[in-house]
């Protein structure tokens, strides 16, 4: 099979990241299913991955965590899905099963959370394979690249909103506003809304997309909001926005910040961050970790009923470091999507 793979942690911009080769299609134990992959979302951890600041556990690694395609094989002991399904695969390749956080539905805080394309090989390829319990059938109702970018922006975006614990008719804000950002703007559209949606962006592309999603206000990263959020949701790779963005909060609000990584930790910028104006009165800062198997679940159908759909681009296989290299330069739109096998 063909694939693209991570050979070295690199700078993006400096060399050509991921290269092309074939390598044998992978073998399946009782309990996996293997996939033939027809199109595999792009998301930004990929850049955290090759650039180190979370890297593949082993090299070479194939990456990708927004897998669409169809049974083509399956292990012995499968029970959940039969040769034929169309199934996706997230961010979570496995975790223990057995540890407290696993016993919990919180399989994302396991400290053996195992993530695709990171510490398995992902979605980067005609062939993939994964545990029966770590995939998801996939309603009829999306096609293949708009069902990819529901598996990690789309899950991700609603466990954040899940813990920025907003009622419907509370004000909102997004911090950047990408793949995730716009699903979640959807999302919130359906589930509250009476909720104003407030979008911070440094790009006036970005800005006015997410207007022309219904967004009631957009400004700059550094910009103060025309009035103060209950909750907002960082989904920017860098630490400046989460500054900026407290100030916005009211007393008791919580930014959410959606991120594996951050970019760049600027210490001269840390001492712009006060007590008084951007922690007291009880605000709240709350990390996501990971997504659960739960998450990409509930958010498909949620998405299928809804008819949440993204807004998209479309890449061959081969175009992979050009759309990574364009994810880097902020040429965004919605979210990117490779195709490598078409849907049959």
């Amino acid at each position: 099979m063909k694939a693209m793979v991570i050979n070295k942690i690199c700078n993006i911009f400096n060399e050509t990241p991921l290269s092309l080769v074939d390598i044998p299609i992978p073998n399946i134990n009782d309990d996996e299913i293997l996939i033939k992959v027809n199109t595999c979302g792009v998301c930004h951890t990929e850049l955290d991955e090759i650039e180190g600041r979370t890297p593949p556990s082993s090299l070479p690694m194939i990456p990708g965590h927004q897998v669409v395609g169809k049974v083509v094989k399956k292990g012995k002991n499968v029970t959940l899905f039969k040769i034929g399904d169309r199934v996706g695969v997230g961010w979570i390749f496995s975790a223990c099963g057995n540890c407290e956080f696993c016993q919990k539905g919180l399989e994302n805080l396991c400290k053996d959370f195992k993530a695709t394309g990171r510490d398995a090989n992902g979605g980067y390829a005609e062939y993939m394979k994964i545990n029966e319990n770590y995939a998801v059938k996939l309603p009829n109702n999306f096609s293949d690249e708009e069902a990819a970018p529901l598996l990690c922006a789309g899950a991700i975006g609603y466990r954040s909103l899940k813990l920025a614990n907003i009622e419907n008719g509370m004000n909102l804000g997004l911090t950047g506003f990408g793949a995730s950002a716009h699903l979640v703007l959807k999302l919130v559209k359906h589930l509250y809304p009476d909720t104003k949606i407030f979008v911070f962006a440094r790009n006036p592309k970005e800005r006015q997309f997410a207007l022309d999603l219904g967004a009631i206000w957009s400004g700059d990263i550094t910009d103060n909001s025309p009035k103060l959020l209950h909750a907002i949701i960082d989904t920017t790779p860098v630490w400046k926005p989460i500054v900026e963005a407290l100030k916005n909060l009211t007393p008791a609000g919580r930014l959410v910040i959606n991120a594996i990584r951050k970019e760049n930790i600027d210490k001269n910028y840390l001492l712009n961050l006060t007590y008084e104006r951007d922690l007291w009165f009880e605000k709240e800062l709350k990390s996501v970790a990971n997504v659960t198997i739960s998450d990409i679940k509930e958010f498909v159908e949620i998405a299928s009923k809804a008819n949440i759909k993204p807004i998209y681009q479309t890449y061959t296989l081969k175009e992979a470091n050009l759309a990574l290299k364009e994810l880097k330069s902020k040429k965004i739109k919605g979210a990117k999507v490779i195709k490598i096998n078409e849907n049959n």
